[in-house]
């Protein structure tokens, strides 16, 4: 499959991602389409980006979380693929041209992604490979940060499934993918660098594991059911509210808020509430 690099558009969802995006754009080629999805009110930032880079739109959204965030790109791209990144990562010199180049190898594609540069952190999964080559992987599932989409492959109904805000949404639409008999490829002499984060942020710690925990039970439920999910959870489940006891007596009220948003992402779940839960200041309940 040829491809040039003016057929694809970058999407990048931010969401106050400015220590981290700058350094992403300066990466990307002058002549491709980007789109900003920024899910903040800060205008000043689409003014700033907008003078600085050529061939850039700035959308300014809701934060409805990372799926819908891509999905308004992804629904605004009118090139033959679109390649999402998270704003914390950076290509590598001669990333495009060595993916481009060994996709003109395949006869077709539908995902597709540069390999992690942190080879202890593989951005990608095998359970059963049917294919591969010298620099070619064929894999079942490749993270979020970095996602080359075959647009001809997709209908606006298949991108990202919005109910997922945080989390797993990339593996269920791997999956979706696979279950259709489709293509994904990791390209091994293409590399990306990925920043990832450790945040000290409290209140984004209690974020994450809400939704990790929602996330986890939603994901089973959709591919296998009600009670293959619930039994997959269980064992968190009353582990977190153990432990929220336990942390709750030793008076360490950072753990125990935590295993408390655990206890409770898994609960909203199970009760089959929407993943409404946001940083304070932005709670938005969807029923």
């Amino acid at each position: 499959m040829n491809l040039k690099i003016t057929d694809i558009t970058f999407v990048i969802v931010s969401y106050k991602s400015e220590s981290t995006l700058y350094d992403c754009l300066d990466t990307l080629p002058n002549e491709s389409k980007k789109i900003i999805v920024e899910n903040s009110n800060n205008i000043n930032l689409k003014k700033d980006l907008i003078s600085k880079y050529d061939n850039i739109e700035v959308i300014m959204s809701k934060n409805t979380g990372m799926g819908a965030g891509n999905n308004i790109g992804l629904k605004s791209c009118h090139s033959q693929c679109a390649y999402v990144l998270n704003p914390d990562t950076k290509l590598k010199k001669d990333t495009l041209k060595n993916l481009l180049d060994e996709l003109s190898n395949v006869s077709d594609f539908t995902l597709a992604s540069p390999l992690n540069d942190n080879i202890r952190i593989p951005n990608y999964k095998i359970i059963d490979t049917n294919f591969e080559s010298k620099n070619i992987l064929s894999v079942d599932r490749i993270d979020g940060f970095s996602m080359l989409f075959n647009l001809s492959k997709f209908e606006t109904k298949d991108f990202f499934d919005e109910n997922f805000f945080l989390y797993l949404e990339n593996d269920d639409l791997c999956l979706r993918v696979k279950k259709k008999m489709q293509n994904i490829y990791i390209i091994k002499n293409a590399l990306i660098n990925h920043k990832g984060s450790i945040s000290k942020n409290q209140q984004l710690e209690y974020l994450r594991n809400w939704h990790w925990m929602w996330s986890k039970f939603y994901f089973n439920k959709k591919h296998n059911g009600f009670v293959f999910a619930l039994l997959k959870v269980t064992p968190n489940f009353f582990s977190s509210l153990i432990k929220f006891i336990y942390y709750s007596i030793l008076f360490n009220n950072f753990k125990k808020k935590v295993y408390k948003m655990r206890f409770l992402g898994t609960l909203n779940s199970i009760l089959g509430k929407s993943s409404y839960m946001r940083l304070e200041g932005e709670n938005v309940k969807k029923n």
